[in-house]
């Protein structure tokens, strides 16, 4: 299966309302390898790498986040590099 990676940043009413958490679990449930942080700015960046099925999906649940969460945007692009298996979070940047 072709495996690929992205960055993406999520613009909004994401932090402080478990957007990290919620991202680590729904990730390692689809089986991606990557991080997760809060952002200076407000927003959460995010990497994900695995099969495109998997990415495309996990995509579709930023876009939404958890239930206390108001996502405004969902800014993505390719990633190049490889990274090691599991899924962390990360400290703010």
């Amino acid at each position: 299966m072709p495996q690929k990676a992205v960055r993406v940043r999520i613009i909004g009413r994401v932090q402080g309302v478990w957007y990290r958490g919620w991202t680590v679990d729904k990730a390692t449930g689809l089986g991606l390898s990557g991080w997760v942080r809060n952002r200076r700015d407000g927003s959460v960046e995010a990497v994900f790498s695995g099969s495109s099925s998997e990415i495309d999906q996990m995509i579709e649940k930023c876009r939404f986040g958890p239930r206390s969460a108001n996502v405004d945007q969902v800014f993505v692009e390719l990633e190049d590099g490889e990274f090691a298996s599991g899924f962390i979070q990360r400290p703010t940047e």
